[in-house]
């Protein structure tokens, strides 16, 4: 099973969500590569996405913003997107499914506001990673 998170600039929302995933696939023993990309990426992750991860005891201060291809996207069973799309680069016999987050955009330097995204986020990635172990299909062999 393959996930990818995918925003604008890979720099927070999507990295919120990839570094709640990789926690919920490790704390839940699941089989499901994660993967992340922008259709714009910035520069750097956010210092206030770093930080409020960092309050939740994950850290990304390695991580670098990259862009999604259609290569991360082709294999994905699902695609979550947070305030773009991935029409330029899904490939045309793709048959995973699109979960479209209707997030805001944090401000920058908002910590407040990344915090609010950073909880609702965490409480999604939750939901979806319980909705793929029901599924099934998610145990490590």
């Amino acid at each position: 099973m393959k996930v990818a998170f995918v925003c604008a600039g890979n720099a927070g929302r999507s990295q919120l969500a990839t570094a709640f995933a990789e926690r919920e696939r490790d704390e839940r023993g699941l089989d499901v590569e994660v993967v992340t990309g922008g259709t714009d990426p910035a520069e750097s992750v956010h210092d206030e996405i770093r930080e409020v991860l960092e309050e939740r005891g994950l850290d990304v201060g390695d991580r670098t913003p990259r862009a999604i291809t259609s290569d991360d996207v082709e294999d994905a069973e699902y695609v979550v997107t947070m305030g773009c799309s991935i029409e330029g680069i899904r490939p045309p016999d793709w048959q995973g499914e699109i979960r479209r987050w209707e997030l805001e955009h944090p401000s920058a330097g908002d910590l407040e506001s990344a915090r609010r995204q950073r909880d609702e986020i965490e409480k999604r990635v939750s939901q979806l990673f319980g909705d793929l172990e029901e599924a099934g299909e998610t145990r490590s062999p």
